[in-house]
């Protein structure tokens, strides 16, 4: 059996990537949307973390979060931003037989995906990543057109331009 080595560096800053169990044609997260943001400010007030950017897509979601000083413990926040809008939504998610035996849901994959952010230009271009994802799912044209990104906020501190990732203006030329 492999075992997997996490990164962890106290005061750090994390990419992430975090998905529901059942993956198709699933709408979950966007469908509880409010549950979803009460699980974040939730873990939050309990173990505080900055939250730089996030996108939540129907079936997953990626996100940047910068820990405190003194603190690498992304997992147990995880735990409990999972655990807590799991209790929200009504049980109606297939569970598998082996998470039936450990009395889990079946809401969450188990697992995330995580990425240290070495340096400026590596949280740009996660920072760029999670704003685009839901123009290369096809959900929109224009990655300001998804209601569930940061890129709103981003865009209103100017880090990012109005029309930023959206397809170039088709120019129509009349010819005489």
């Amino acid at each position: 059996m492999r075992t997997y080595i996490r990164s962890y560096s106290k005061g750090g800053t994390y990419f992430f990537t975090v998905n529901l169990a059942q993956r198709k044609q699933n709408d979950l997260l966007i469908r509880h949307i409010d549950e979803l943001r009460s699980a974040c400010r939730y873990t939050q007030q309990r173990h505080p973390l900055i939250i730089e950017a996030m996108v939540v897509l129907p079936e997953h979601l990626h996100c940047i979060w910068r820990l405190p000083e003194g603190n690498d413990d992304y997992p147990m926040r995880w735990r409990l931003l999972k655990s807590h809008f799991s209790r929200q939504i009504q049980k109606k998610e297939f569970v598998s037989d082996s998470r039936r035996r450990k009395n889990e849901r079946g809401v969450w994959q188990r697992r995330y995906w995580e990425h240290q952010i070495r340096d400026d230009a590596d949280f740009q271009q996660h920072m760029d990543y999670i704003h685009y994802n839901p123009v290369k799912h096809g959900h929109v044209k224009k990655a300001t057109d998804w209601p569930y990104s940061s890129i709103h906020r981003w865009i209103n501190l100017g880090a990012y331009p109005e029309d930023w990732a959206a397809p170039p203006k088709v120019i129509e030329r009349h010819w005489e």
